[in-house]
């Protein structure tokens, strides 16, 4: 809450700029098996290109915590899962205060074993105030034999 009121006291007019966000997702898929729920930050700089179109590009770090699971009757703890993006970001203002956007690059795998891979992430952004918006984005990054995918809520604010 307190964090909120914070970032709800910094000057913003609109998206064009540097944004900086927090997140909170619930993986899916074979994502879940391994981890509960995901914390990050976001980043990106946007540039006005068209009336209602701003382009950029975005990054940021998510962990993902890892799960105890039992395997073979053993609780087996599951390391953290981490990713940094880096990615092109576009956003479509459909009016005052509705986005839809995508940020589309590579997810460079942060943790040992993981190499990372091909990043998505469509999202809804809902202008809160002049100077905060939620959003909601599905997370993609293709992972050799698989997709490590979350469902994420965040909040941006621009700087």
């Amino acid at each position: 809450m307190f964090f909120a009121l914070l970032l709800s006291g910094l000057a913003l007019q609109a998206q064009e700029g540097f944004n900086l966000g927090i997140n909170f997702g619930l993986p899916t898929g074979d994502a879940s098996d391994i981890s509960g729920f995901s914390l990050g930050i976001d980043a990106n700089h946007l540039w006005n290109v068209a009336d209602s179109f701003d382009a950029g590009v975005a990054t940021g770090f998510t962990n993902a915590f890892g799960k105890s699971v039992e395997i073979l009757n053993v609780e087996v703890d599951i390391d953290d899962v981490q990713f940094l993006p880096l990615a092109a970001a576009g956003r479509f203002h459909v009016s005052d205060v509705f986005r839809l956007g995508a940020d589309l690059g590579y997810a460079i795998g942060l943790n040992e074993g993981n190499d990372g891979g091909f990043y998505y992430r469509p999202q809804v952004g809902y202008g809160i105030t002049d100077r905060i918006e939620a959003n909601l984005s599905y997370t993609g990054i293709s992972l050799d034999g698989g997709t490590w995918s979350t469902v994420v809520l965040g909040f941006m604010v621009n700087l």
